[in-house]
């Protein structure tokens, strides 16, 4: 499968602190790659190089065949970024809002494109108003819906669920499994051990400035001893608890 992100002895570092200190890792175009990493190990810093946000001090990076120091005008046309905080217009209604990006991005028919994805992300009932009224996960779903229009090959979602609640954080997880299922290259950095097992295709580790091992869960499960994986297996079961209790089924 051909190569979505590539990325080879990638380093960073701000002041004397090195960040990244020799990063490995690759992405095949249109799964769902989680990068796992407690706070300050240096995810939203590969995020912003692969984004051509920062710029590496070592090593290589390409994205969808672009190399992202060379050519990061074609590496920005062909990606879009969601971060930690939803970067909706709060005063601008939900269709406002996605109305002014298709504009700013010079589509065709743009309430058009407002309306597709409204649809799509399940906000048409609350198309009309004010994103400030909008739930955590509501807003979130907007952010990403944003994110989408010019339909880019591959989005980065830098822990899209930080500070939201079980139920909002749900919905995020059917967007980015629906992302997939419509051929959406996902880069995920998340600290949520059972975000990545529930979305990821494939999971890397990121700590102290390193990835120190990356494969499918069951890949990764055979590394830990009994007692981690006893604990990991465990993570569905209170999703499926908390389902249950509130009288929804996941969506599969």
């Amino acid at each position: 499968m051909e190569k979505a992100i590539e990325v080879k002895d990638l380093r960073k570092s701000f002041k004397s602190a090195a960040v990244l200190k020799g990063v490995d890792f690759e992405v095949k175009r249109g799964e769902i790659f989680a990068l796992l990493g407690s706070n300050g190990a240096g995810k939203t810093t590969i995020v912003k190089i692969l984004a051509t946000l920062l710029k590496p001090d070592g090593g290589t990076a390409t994205v969808n065949g672009f190399d992202v120091a060379a050519h990061s005008e074609n590496v920005r046309q062909s990606i879009s970024l969601t971060g930690q905080f939803a970067a909706v217009d709060e005063i601008l209604t939900g269709r406002e809002n996605l109305i002014m990006i298709a504009k700013l991005r010079h589509l065709k028919n743009p309430r058009q494109v407002a309306a597709d994805l409204l649809k799509r992300f399940g906000l048409v009932d609350a198309a009309d108003r004010r994103a400030s009224t909008y739930s955590g996960g509501m807003r979130r779903r907007l952010d990403i819906a944003m994110s989408l229009i010019g339909k880019p090959q591959l989005i980065f979602l830098d822990e899209p669920t930080t500070g939201l609640d079980p139920e909002a954080r749900i919905e995020v997880w059917n967007v980015v499994k629906e992302l997939a299922n419509s051929g959406t290259t996902v880069f995920l950095t998340t600290q949520y051990l059972e975000e990545a097992e529930q979305l990821a295709d494939q999971i890397a580790i990121l700590h102290e400035g390193r990835i120190i091992v990356s494969g499918t869960l069951e890949e990764l499960k055979k590394l830990f001893p009994p007692a981690k994986v006893e604990y990991v297996e465990k993570q569905p079961s209170l999703e499926e608890l908390f389902l249950a209790l509130i009288g929804k089924k996941e969506e599969k």
